[in-house]
């Protein structure tokens, strides 16, 4: 049986050290949450403990608080509490209700290979999706493949939002390559 949402959000945060807890309350700020909700106020995250911030959650984004949590907690590489607080709650782990695959993760392997120009599509990407950190260490990656690579260890932690605003930012640098793969997916169907 599932958990309270606030309850698991709370076990989950108190699992973090000083150091994972900072980091997921400065990329909470920085997450992009769906329309109709808002990031909660930097300086409410600042102060704000396990307990505090497990309100904070819950407090601004009620079922939506646990979705946004384990993004979050993907995104600062803490994927195993992410996956806990996902089975602690029951919600999440359900089959998504788009049957297609989202084209960014079902070209994986495609993009890695075949996208050229990878610091124009991260420069549409930064500050939005990537923060300072993320954009720096990608752009750090010798090749074009080993940026992609880079960028796509962070897609887990996304959702249809971010993976929209990475496949229009793909499609205005590379347009040639989306259409083709665009071409593939509909001969697929």
């Amino acid at each position: 049986m599932p958990k309270p949402i606030r309850q698991c959000l709370e076990e989950t945060l108190k699992d973090l050290t000083e150091d994972e807890l900072r980091k997921f309350k400065a990329n909470l700020h920085e997450f992009p949450v769906k329309d109709g909700y808002d990031n909660i106020p930097r300086g409410r995250l600042q102060k704000a403990d396990a307990l505090d911030l497990s309100d904070l959650l819950f407090a601004y984004y009620i079922d939506y608080a646990v979705e946004v949590t384990a993004a979050v907690l993907r995104r600062c590489q803490c994927k195993p509490q992410a996956e806990k607080l996902v089975a602690l709650s029951g919600i999440g782990n359900q089959p998504s209700s788009s049957p297609q695959q989202h084209f960014i993760d079902q070209f994986r392997e495609q993009l890695i290979q075949r996208t050229a120009t990878v610091e124009q599509v991260l420069d549409k990407l930064h500050g939005s999706i990537l923060n300072e950190e993320q954009y720096q260490k990608i752009c750090s990656q010798e090749t074009n493949q080993a940026k992609m690579r880079e960028l796509y260890k962070l897609v887990p932690g996304w959702n249809h939002l971010c993976k929209d605003q990475l496949y229009n930012a793909l499609k205005a640098i590379n347009p040639y390559l989306i259409n083709d793969l665009e071409a593939t997916r509909k001969m697929g169907n």
